[in-house]
Protein backbone atom coordinates (compact mmCIF):
# COMPACT_ATOMS: atom_id res chain seq x y z
CA UNK A 1 0.00 0.00 0.00
CA UNK A 2 2.71 2.42 0.83
CA UNK A 3 4.43 1.81 -2.49
CA UNK A 4 1.72 3.04 -4.60
CA UNK A 5 1.78 6.35 -1.95
CA UNK A 6 4.82 6.47 -2.97
CA UNK A 7 4.61 6.32 -6.43
CA UNK A 8 1.95 9.35 -6.49
CA UNK A 9 4.56 11.07 -4.48
CA UNK A 10 7.27 10.56 -7.44
CA UNK A 11 4.26 11.88 -10.09
CA UNK A 12 3.42 15.23 -7.67
CA UNK A 13 7.45 15.96 -7.75
CA UNK A 14 7.49 15.78 -11.30
CA UNK A 15 3.93 17.73 -12.32
CA UNK A 16 4.91 20.20 -9.51
CA UNK A 17 8.61 20.92 -11.31
CA UNK A 18 7.12 21.44 -14.41
CA UNK A 19 3.78 23.82 -13.08
CA UNK A 20 6.52 25.81 -11.18
CA UNK A 21 8.68 26.46 -13.98
CA UNK A 22 5.65 26.93 -16.47
CA UNK A 23 4.03 29.73 -13.83
CA UNK A 24 7.49 31.66 -13.81
CA UNK A 25 7.35 31.35 -17.61
CA UNK A 26 3.80 33.06 -17.78
CA UNK A 27 4.70 36.32 -17.56
CA UNK A 28 7.85 36.84 -19.56
CA UNK A 29 5.45 35.69 -22.45
CA UNK A 30 2.54 37.23 -24.75
CA UNK A 31 -0.04 36.65 -27.49
CA UNK A 32 -0.60 33.01 -28.15
CA UNK A 33 2.30 30.96 -26.65
CA UNK A 34 1.24 33.11 -23.08
CA UNK A 35 -2.03 31.53 -23.84
CA UNK A 36 -1.33 28.01 -24.37
CA UNK A 37 0.93 27.86 -21.71
CA UNK A 38 -2.12 29.05 -19.30
CA UNK A 39 -4.17 26.45 -20.62
CA UNK A 40 -1.68 23.54 -20.25
CA UNK A 41 -0.71 24.99 -16.77
CA UNK A 42 -4.71 24.58 -15.56
CA UNK A 43 -4.35 21.43 -17.07
CA UNK A 44 -1.53 20.01 -15.06
CA UNK A 45 -2.96 21.65 -12.32
CA UNK A 46 -6.38 19.16 -12.93
CA UNK A 47 -3.96 16.60 -12.74
CA UNK A 48 -2.43 17.64 -9.55
CA UNK A 49 -5.71 17.24 -8.13
CA UNK A 50 -6.85 14.13 -9.34
CA UNK A 51 -3.61 12.91 -8.07
CA UNK A 52 -4.05 14.60 -4.92
CA UNK A 53 -7.21 12.48 -4.71
CA UNK A 54 -6.25 9.12 -5.10
CA UNK A 55 -2.91 10.13 -2.39
CA UNK A 56 -5.83 10.54 0.05
CA UNK A 57 -7.68 7.41 -0.65
CA UNK A 58 -4.42 5.51 0.04
CA UNK A 59 -3.78 7.10 3.18
CA UNK A 60 -7.01 5.84 4.43
CA UNK A 61 -6.24 2.48 3.43
CA UNK A 62 -2.96 2.52 5.57
CA UNK A 63 -2.95 1.05 9.34
CA UNK A 64 -3.61 2.97 11.52
CA UNK A 65 -0.58 3.12 13.34
CA UNK A 66 1.71 4.34 10.19
CA UNK A 67 -0.80 6.77 8.97
CA UNK A 68 0.15 9.66 11.02
CA UNK A 69 3.44 9.70 9.01
CA UNK A 70 1.48 9.95 6.06
CA UNK A 71 -0.93 12.43 6.55
CA UNK A 72 1.85 14.68 7.66
CA UNK A 73 3.21 14.50 4.32
CA UNK A 74 0.31 14.54 2.34
CA UNK A 75 -0.91 17.74 4.28
CA UNK A 76 2.54 19.36 2.96
CA UNK A 77 1.68 18.48 -0.57
CA UNK A 78 -1.36 20.09 -0.34
CA UNK A 79 0.03 23.02 1.05
CA UNK A 80 2.27 23.26 -1.63
CA UNK A 81 -0.48 22.85 -4.27
CA UNK A 82 -2.58 25.90 -2.28
CA UNK A 83 0.87 27.81 -3.36
CA UNK A 84 1.00 26.52 -6.60
CA UNK A 85 -2.24 27.88 -7.22
CA UNK A 86 -1.91 30.91 -5.98
CA UNK A 87 1.17 31.52 -8.00
CA UNK A 88 -0.90 30.42 -11.11
CA UNK A 89 -3.86 32.45 -10.05
CA UNK A 90 -1.24 35.58 -9.36
CA UNK A 91 0.29 35.28 -13.14
CA UNK A 92 -2.96 34.68 -15.06
CA UNK A 93 -4.41 37.65 -13.61
CA UNK A 94 -1.44 39.25 -14.41
CA UNK A 95 -1.93 38.33 -17.61
CA UNK A 96 -5.26 39.39 -18.19
CA UNK A 97 -4.73 42.89 -16.82
CA UNK A 98 -1.83 43.50 -19.36
CA UNK A 99 -4.07 42.01 -22.07
CA UNK A 100 -6.60 44.40 -20.65
CA UNK A 101 -4.46 47.20 -20.58
CA UNK A 102 -3.62 46.81 -24.24
CA UNK A 103 -6.92 47.45 -25.00
CA UNK A 104 -8.35 49.52 -22.70
CA UNK A 105 -5.27 52.01 -22.00
CA UNK A 106 -5.28 53.87 -18.69
CA UNK A 107 -8.89 53.03 -18.09
CA UNK A 108 -8.11 49.66 -16.85
CA UNK A 109 -6.17 50.60 -13.96
CA UNK A 110 -9.26 51.90 -11.81
CA UNK A 111 -10.00 48.18 -11.15
CA UNK A 112 -7.16 47.35 -9.74
CA UNK A 113 -8.19 47.74 -6.01
CA UNK A 114 -11.34 45.53 -7.20
CA UNK A 115 -9.02 42.71 -8.83
CA UNK A 116 -7.15 42.93 -4.88
CA UNK A 117 -10.50 42.79 -3.29
CA UNK A 118 -11.59 39.67 -5.18
CA UNK A 119 -8.33 37.91 -4.95
CA UNK A 120 -8.57 38.72 -1.25
CA UNK A 121 -12.19 37.20 -0.65
CA UNK A 122 -10.82 34.09 -2.68
CA UNK A 123 -8.57 33.25 -0.57
CA UNK A 124 -10.87 33.42 2.77
CA UNK A 125 -13.31 30.84 0.93
CA UNK A 126 -9.96 28.85 -0.01
CA UNK A 127 -9.20 28.80 3.97
CA UNK A 128 -12.36 28.16 5.13
CA UNK A 129 -12.50 25.10 2.16
CA UNK A 130 -9.33 24.04 3.94
CA UNK A 131 -10.81 24.48 7.66
CA UNK A 132 -14.08 22.30 6.40
CA UNK A 133 -11.75 19.62 5.07
CA UNK A 134 -9.48 18.34 7.69
CA UNK A 135 -12.67 18.94 10.01
CA UNK A 136 -14.13 16.11 7.48
CA UNK A 137 -10.57 14.38 7.53
CA UNK A 138 -10.38 13.97 11.61
CA UNK A 139 -13.86 12.47 11.45
CA UNK A 140 -13.12 10.04 8.91
CA UNK A 141 -10.39 9.10 10.99
CA UNK A 142 -12.41 9.05 14.38
CA UNK A 143 -14.47 6.62 12.42
CA UNK A 144 -12.04 4.57 11.46
CA UNK A 145 -10.26 4.16 14.69
CA UNK A 146 -13.63 3.45 16.20
CA UNK A 147 -14.97 0.64 14.12
CA UNK A 148 -11.33 -0.97 14.45
CA UNK A 149 -11.83 -0.60 18.35
CA UNK A 150 -15.39 -2.29 18.19
CA UNK A 151 -13.76 -4.56 15.70
CA UNK A 152 -11.06 -5.88 18.74
CA UNK A 153 -12.96 -5.92 20.91
CA UNK A 154 -15.90 -8.23 19.19
CA UNK A 155 -13.04 -10.80 18.39
CA UNK A 156 -11.62 -10.76 22.25
CA UNK A 157 -15.35 -11.67 23.13
CA UNK A 158 -15.52 -14.44 20.86
CA UNK A 159 -11.94 -15.52 22.38
CA UNK A 160 -13.21 -15.18 25.75
CA UNK A 161 -16.36 -17.21 24.74
CA UNK A 162 -14.37 -19.83 23.42
CA UNK A 163 -12.45 -20.35 25.92
CA UNK A 164 -15.35 -20.45 28.53
CA UNK A 165 -16.35 -23.20 26.47
CA UNK A 166 -13.15 -24.81 26.70
CA UNK A 167 -13.63 -24.87 30.41
CA UNK A 168 -17.10 -26.18 30.37
CA UNK A 169 -15.47 -29.33 28.78
CA UNK A 170 -13.32 -29.97 30.89
CA UNK A 171 -15.41 -29.33 33.78
CA UNK A 172 -17.39 -32.04 31.99
CA UNK A 173 -14.80 -34.20 31.28
CA UNK A 174 -13.65 -34.12 35.14
CA UNK A 175 -16.74 -34.96 36.31
CA UNK A 176 -17.18 -37.88 33.95
CA UNK A 177 -13.50 -38.99 35.10
CA UNK A 178 -14.38 -38.76 38.62
CA UNK A 179 -17.34 -40.85 38.10
CA UNK A 180 -15.79 -43.81 36.10
CA UNK A 181 -12.34 -43.60 39.25
CA UNK A 182 -15.48 -43.86 41.92
CA UNK A 183 -17.05 -46.51 40.33
CA UNK A 184 -14.04 -48.65 39.94
CA UNK A 185 -13.19 -48.19 43.41
CA UNK A 186 -16.42 -49.47 44.75
CA UNK A 187 -15.68 -52.84 42.73
CA UNK A 188 -12.17 -53.04 43.71
CA UNK A 189 -13.75 -52.54 47.13
CA UNK A 190 -16.39 -55.31 46.69
CA UNK A 191 -14.56 -57.67 45.11
CA UNK A 192 -12.05 -57.45 48.36
CA UNK A 193 -14.96 -57.84 50.23
CA UNK A 194 -16.25 -61.32 48.89
CA UNK A 195 -12.84 -62.36 48.61
CA UNK A 196 -12.05 -61.78 52.50
CA UNK A 197 -15.66 -62.89 53.13
CA UNK A 198 -14.69 -66.23 51.18
CA UNK A 199 -11.22 -67.14 52.19
CA UNK A 200 -12.64 -66.88 55.82
CA UNK A 201 -15.33 -69.24 55.06
CA UNK A 202 -13.04 -71.60 53.43
CA UNK A 203 -10.78 -71.71 56.06
CA UNK A 204 -13.94 -72.16 58.98
CA UNK A 205 -15.04 -75.21 57.21
CA UNK A 206 -11.26 -76.53 56.89
CA UNK A 207 -11.30 -75.53 60.62
CA UNK A 208 -14.22 -78.12 61.28
CA UNK A 209 -13.52 -80.43 58.96
CA UNK A 210 -10.12 -81.37 60.59
CA UNK A 211 -12.18 -81.73 64.06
Amino acid sequence: MSSDFEAYEQDFGTLTAEITNKVGRIPKLSGEEKTQLVLNVDKQLEEVRELMEQMDLEVREIPVQSRAMFNSRLKSYKQELEKLEKDFKRSRIAYSDEVRNELLGDDAGSSENQRAHLLDNTEKLERSSRRLEAGYQIAVETEQIGQEMLSNLNTDREKIQRARERLRETDANLGKSSRILTGMLRSQLCRGYLYTCTHLTHAGNLSRGSC
